[in-house]
């Protein structure tokens, strides 16, 4: 059985974020909260496309005690199909705007794969970090333009794209071939002069039930890069299938899955419920 003692390398490392000057410590695991600006996410319950909608959203997070919000406007559910940059940016500004002028203190990341999206964000709204769930795979000018910006970028594993990453997923051995992923990514943004690199494996992009659970099983592996590691678990199939039930009763399911990357390294857990994802870490801190 493995020690994960607070002598450990789970407490040992001095992990953080700079976060537009701001350094955010990460040895207290931190809870980011889910926005999405767009009509056909997975979970319905974390819709919020108009601006109003999202402010109320962030609130209520904010309140519950959200670390970071994150907030996109492009749904990466199995087979959801693509949209333009032009739209993706008309959905995203109107609730970034709101967001920012309601909560200027609260960090905001954004997710999207596309380097111009990024820029512009940056200099329209002063948004903290990046989330790319494609890990610069879909746009080529990603990599520089994050070495440019110089914020925090989070860099999730997937294969395929999602349209077609749950047609066949297949891995000679997913942990393997997930970390060696990792570890040329992450040689390619160091020489491109970009530190401040989060690593998210991916649950249920391009992987099979066993996948999943396979990569919960062994999310310490991932610490061999030492950097901040996020998971990306909340009400996913992964969990709802195996318990045969639905996104709207996945909670539970959730808070345990939490618990178990929690115990296994996580810094950061991206969610749509910050309740209960707070109460999960401070139950985790007491036990170490």
């Amino acid at each position: 059985m493995k020690n994960f003692s607070t002598s450990g390398p789970l407490f040992s490392r001095n992990l953080s974020l700079n976060l537009n000057g701001t350094i955010m410590n990460l040895s207290t695991p931190r809870v980011m909260g889910i926005i999405n600006a767009t009509p056909d996410s997975f979970y319905d319950g974390s819709r919020v496309p108009e601006p109003g909608q999202a402010v109320e959203k962030a609130r209520e997070m904010i309140d519950q005690g959200a670390d970071i919000l994150d907030v996109g406007a492009v749904s990466s559910r199995p087979g959801s199909e693509e949209i333009s940059e032009k739209e993706e940016l008309e959905r995203l500004s109107p609730v970034l705007e709101a967001v920012r002028n309601a909560f200027p203190e609260i960090p905001v990341s954004v997710d999207t794969w596309r380097s111009g999206v990024a820029r512009s964000v940056r200099e329209s709204f002063g948004i903290h970090m990046i989330n790319d769930i494609s890990a610069g795979s879909f746009d080529p000018d990603m990599f520089t333009t994050m070495a440019k910006l110089g914020i925090p970028y989070i860099m999730m594993h997937m294969q395929g794209t999602p349209k077609t990453m749950q047609e066949d997923p297949a891995y000679k051995n997913v942990v393997d071939d997930v970390l060696q992923f990792f570890a040329e990514r992450v040689y390619k943004l160091r020489k491109f002069g970009l530190n401040d690199i989060i690593i998210d494996p991916g649950f249920g992009f391009g992987k099979t039930q066993e996948q999943n659970y396979k990569l919960l099983g062994e999310f310490d592996s991932f610490r061999m890069f030492e950097l901040p590691l996020m998971a990306g678990i909340s009400r996913k199939s992964m969990i709802y299938k195996l318990l045969e039930s639905e996104p709207e009763h996945a909670l539970n399911g959730t808070t345990a899955a939490h618990m178990a990357v929690l115990l296994k390294g996580a810094n950061l857990l991206r969610v749509h419920d910050v309740a209960a994802a707070k109460e999960t870490v401070k139950i985790f801190q007491q036990i170490y």
